[in-house]
């Protein structure tokens, strides 16, 4: 990256000062004649002065699905490969997940939780000016699923209205999308929403598991991660703090992409026999590993970003994987687990959801505190991992409600 020995001694003395002090945001090194190369930058600065976190929404299924009964439905695995019960809560830590009605389409629930994002804020609609639908989770191909709810919700037509995909971390790309909007002053409010339905590949996945005859103890291990996906709802509000009701700013965030993973977790539309089914194959053991290397060479430059150290951290919020996931990766980045919230043996792993919705129900039982410092450290396959700064100061959730859908349609499929 450095042309002579002489810039390579610079940047190997600032690396260290960022290292030490986590002080410096950035290095800009010009060319022989002053101008800026932009080859030599290290990273991009991401820290922002005008964003809030202003409000969440959520909704959470009625219908519980246990371990054991996921278990009780394996029967025929089970006693062919002679596999001992408990054996799924036991190394996920998931005791429980839930299912949203058979048939209900994402966009339903994300209207839900937007609507109960925007009556927390005591905003005006008509002040948003993006709506994002980031989860996996979609009703269509096209158009847009952000189409539907931006109507149901009533929100301007000239509202950027649009769909983000990037697995479990849909939702917090979306954030960081409208943190950028209201940075350059280009809107005043944005929401990200997202609904994640956990049954199709839940159940397919079970059919598909006591079908396969050829399945070993060994080969079994890719289909795992598919029977803790749990189904819930969360929408996140951001606004400009010159209209903001709670000063809970966003200051910094971090990204960073291991792509060369891509390959270890891979989940869609698949044929069984015949039949087109939804299903998942995952590495764990390899994504473990290689989310654990992401996460922590992301929180470097997290640290640096925000100006925090680990002991400035008061809250972490993670995406909610699993008891192993979780356990791990505070160990490598130095962060207590008294300080951590998590919510994946009630709600499994809700993919692009399961962050949002922790930080939610933190914030609700009161286990994020005015004048604290919370880590939103969001990862997902591929593997990319976002890291999001903020400085929590007032809550205005108003607590959950029941799920509803919105007046006026019937259920549809989800396709």
């Amino acid at each position: 990256m450095f042309g002579n020995a002489r810039e390579s001694a610079i940047y190997q003395v600032v690396r260290q000062a960022i290292i030490k002090t986590s002080v410096l945001r950035r290095l800009i090194l010009t060319d022989a004649s002053g101008f800026l190369n932009t080859n030599r930058l290290l990273w991009t600065v991401m820290r922002y002065q005008h964003v809030c976190l202003e409000a969440f929404g959520y909704s959470i299924p009625d219908e519980v699905l246990s371990s054991d009964e996921i278990e009780t439905r394996l029967a025929p695995l089970y006693q062919r490969l002679r596999l001992p019960e408990g054996r799924l809560e036991l190394i996920s830590g998931i005791r429980e997940r839930r299912l949203w009605p058979r048939g209900m389409r994402p966009s339903e629930q994300s209207i839900v939780s937007g609507q109960r994002a925007i009556a927390n804020a005591g905003i005006d609609p008509q002040r948003i000016g993006a709506l994002i639908h980031g989860s996996v989770c979609r009703d269509y191909l096209e158009p847009a699923t952000a189409c539907r709810v931006h109507h149901h919700l009533g929100l301007p037509e000239r509202c950027q209205t649009y769909d983000v995909s990037n697995a479990c971390l849909g939702l917090l790309s979306g954030m960081v999308q409208i943190a950028n909007l209201i940075e350059l002053g280009q809107i005043d409010a944005g929401l990200v929403v997202g609904t994640e339905d956990s049954r199709h590949l839940v159940e397919s996945t079970i059919a598909a598991l006591n079908a396969d005859q050829s399945l070993t103890r060994e080969t079994v291990k890719s289909a795992i991660a598919s029977l803790t996906i749990g189904s819930a709802s969360a929408a996140v509000l951001l606004t400009h703090k010159s209209i903001s009701k709670t000063q809970n700013r966003l200051t910094a965030a971090a990204v960073r992409s291991h792509s060369q993973h891509y390959k270890l977790c891979e989940g869609g539309i698949q044929d069984q026999g015949g039949s087109s089914a939804l299903l998942m194959q995952t590495d764990s053991e390899k994504l473990l590993a290689g989310g654990l290397a992401t996460g922590k060479e992301t929180y470097f430059d997290f640290m640096a970003e925000s100006g925090w150290s680990s002991d400035d951290v008061h809250r972490s919020i993670c995406h909610q994987v699993g008891g192993t996931h979780r356990k791990m990766m505070l160990q490598s980045l130095e962060l207590s687990p008294e300080r951590d919230f998590c919510t994946f043996p009630w709600l499994g792993n809700t993919g692009s959801v399961a962050l949002p919705i922790t930080m939610a129900l933190a914030v609700e039982q009161g286990f994020i505190q005015p004048q604290e410092h919370v880590a939103m450290l969001g990862i997902g396959s591929g593997i990319n991992c976002v890291m999001l700064a903020v400085d929590w100061q007032k809550s205005l959730n108003s607590g959950k409600q029941p799920a509803q859908r919105p007046a006026g349609e019937q259920l549809a499929a989800t396709i």
